[in-house]
């Protein structure tokens, strides 16, 4: 099976062209069918790459498949290779499998686009370049990746890039956005990778381990640093998080495949890869584990007043990759994976169920229009409600488990970090069920939306229910006695360090309080509306402006870092390019100008001239060999 790999990439690249090539000359729905099959047989082959590894030892779960020499230039040397092991074959199952559901998905959900040939290419393209980020052995073709998957979502995002209107503004702009602020992170990575090659000779993952020894811990955290860079670029952690909640402007599956299970979780990806550099420096860790705590914090407090459901969905993705990222950051790696598992399977839930409301209410999302949903798209709500719980980590859900790895793992390593990442959890569980009570539940709002709410076609709904199961049973993959993925992930990781017993115990005891008491709080402010929960909230009500308004970064950032550089750019074309640039140019060419004239004027044509001339350059030539020769 081994051998097979180079198919997981033929797959989608065959599906991307013959979209490309043949896909004007096809039905809509062949176009999404091939698609969907082409992610399909790369989930197939995925499935059996994860399966090969199963039955071996821990020591023989690492295969790197080379098929030719990259690039040879001097003694550096990056070959054209993949990395089979635990860690790349559970993230190609997520890629493909989530992927695959999302494309089936959208052949329902986007059926009167205009754009549905190059709409499916583009999905092609995104889980092909996924699989190059996820499954290059070296830090170049991970790289490859890396970019490739930043310009499918930023064709992505900008896909109705025609379109405009009060909540995004242009949506071409916000593509533009997305892959501006994630070229801020791309330069960190860049420079990471230099002086990663620069210090210890090698790109290559395998050799790392190894290789890392000789690093001294200043320029082990400097480089881990950069890395962060590039991980809060693509993983939206602060500062560089304001490109995601406005990347709902595309298409609500993109929302759950791009923005949700996979391109957002490739920064979270590249910590746990390049675990052996995050292990020489514990400063640098613990920045990233500080980084990651206090963005789920802050998207947490912004969900909470958003009244647009993908923007509630925007925000907790956010705060959920923070959770992630900071596991990475305490060295969680197997909780970090965990985490990005079950996120996938539960938020892409809840986004194509949000898509099935829009496609339902003609695109209509804001929460204080709709209400009363649950009787005229059950499917949708149950889907919704197991969504929303697993998210809030409502015990035996998928996210009950993954999210209690985590605040284990804070608890165990730093009291500050879990009272914030606690905080997080109560929060969550706050905002996920007020997206339920007030989308589906109490009297409709707007009567001409609610007259007219239908549940969506059956090729919408089956992934809802799949992913309703994933969501559910995904707590299973990381219980003893099936398989614990920091155990799975040794090959990787190395050795995990466990929490005593009596701090699991504890842990898991605080997160079923939480997730209660948060479903029990929002239950009595958005469903009954009762005393007490609101004299709780009463204190916080002053917040609620700052933090409708996202804490006011994005107007941070334009005062200041937007502003000052159109100014900047503006002097240049207004003054230096045209009185500098093409003044020193158009200078230059009246001096050739004047100087062409005045030679032009001794043409003239007399010989008597010409004469002259000619005697003035035989008196020259003699006067300079015999004074100066």
């Amino acid at each position: 099976m081994l051998d097979s790999v180079w198919l997981l990439f033929a797959f989608p690249a065959l599906g991307a062209l013959i979209i490309l090539f043949a896909g004007r000359w096809m039905s809509q729905k062949v176009v999404g069918w091939v698609a969907s099959a082409a992610v399909l047989g790369a989930f197939l082959v995925a499935a059996g790459l994860y399966l090969s590894l199963v039955g071996l030892p821990a020591e023989e779960r690492s295969v790197t498949v080379t098929w030719w020499d990259w690039m040879t230039i001097g003694s550096f040397h990056v070959p054209a290779a993949v990395l089979i092991d635990p860690l790349s074959a559970v993230m190609a199952l997520v890629v493909t499998g989530v992927g695959f559901l999302i494309h089936v998905y959208s052949i329902g959900y986007m059926d009167h686009e205009k754009r549905y040939q190059r709409y499916f290419f583009y999905l092609n393209f995104f889980i092909l370049a996924m699989l190059v980020l996820v499954m290059s052995n070296n830090f170049v073709g991970m790289f490859v990746g890396w970019e490739g998957v930043g310009l499918a979502s930023f064709l992505l995002i900008g896909f109705w890039f025609d379109k405009k209107d009060d909540l995004y503004g242009w949506y071409a702009d916000c593509g533009k956005k997305a892959f501006i602020v994630n070229r801020v992170g791309d330069f960190g990575m860049i420079l990471a990778m230099i002086m990663v090659w620069s210090t210890v000779g090698t790109l290559v993952f395998t050799e790392l381990p190894e290789a890392v020894h000789a690093l001294a811990p200043a320029t082990a955290t400097i480089i881990c640093l950069l890395l962060l860079l590039g991980a809060a670029g693509k993983s939206a952690q602060i500062p560089l998080y304001v490109w995601l909640p406005d990347a709902m402007a595309g298409p609500t599956p993109v929302s759950a495949l791009i923005h949700a299970a996979t391109m957002v979780t490739a920064g979270v990806y590249m910590i746990i890869r390049t675990n052996m550099l995050w292990h020489m420096s514990v400063p640098a860790s613990e920045v990233a584990a500080w980084i990651g705590m206090l963005t789920a914090l802050l998207a947490a407090t912004i969900a909470m007043v958003q009244t647009d459901l993908k923007k509630v969905l925007a925000y907790s993705t956010i705060s959920q990759l923070g959770y992630m990222v900071a596991a990475a950051g305490m060295a969680a790696y197997g909780a970090a994976l965990f985490h990005l598992v079950t996120h996938a399977f539960f938020k892409a839930l809840l986004f194509l169920a949000a898509g099935s409301v829009m496609h339902a209410t003609d695109g209509i999302l804001d929460m204080n229009r709709l209400g009363g949903l649950k009787t005229k798209m059950p499917t949708t709500y149950r889907t919704f409600v197991v969504g929303a719980a697993a998210l809030a980590g409502i015990p035996l859900l998928s996210g009950f488990f993954s999210k209690d790895a985590i605040l284990v793992a804070a608890l165990d390593h730093n009291i500050l970090l879990y009272v914030v990442g606690a905080v997080t959890a109560l929060l969550t569980a706050i905002y996920s069920f007020r997206a339920v009570f007030l989308t589906f539940h109490g009297e409709p709002k707007d009567k001409h939306i609610y007259d007219h709410a239908h549940e969506s076609p059956s090729v919408m709904t089956i992934p809802l229910w799949i992913l309703a199961f994933l969501s559910i049973v995904g707590g299973v993959i990381n219980l003893p006695f099936v398989l614990t993925l920091d155990h799975w992930l040794e090959p990787v990781i190395g050795e995990h360090h466990e929490a005593a017993l009596v701090i699991e115990l504890l842990g898991i005891t605080l997160s079923i309080v939480i997730a209660v008491f948060g479903f029990l709080m929002a239950r009595a402010l958005y469903l009954r509306h009762e005393k007490w929960a609101e004299r709780l909230a009463q204190p916080f009500t002053a917040l609620r402006s700052p933090a409708q308004h996202g804490w006011y970064v994005d107007d941070f950032y334009h005062a200041f870092v937007v502003k000052p550089i159109k100014a900047v750019g503006a002097w240049f074309a207004g003054f230096f390019d045209p009185k500098v640039i093409d003044g020193a140019v158009n200078g230059v060419g009246t001096v050739m100008l004047d100087a062409g004239e005045v030679v032009r004027k001794l043409q003239n044509g007399a010989i008597p001239t010409y004469a002259l001339s000619i005697f003035l350059g035989v008196v020259a030539v003699l006067l300079y060999f015999l004074f100066v020769a």
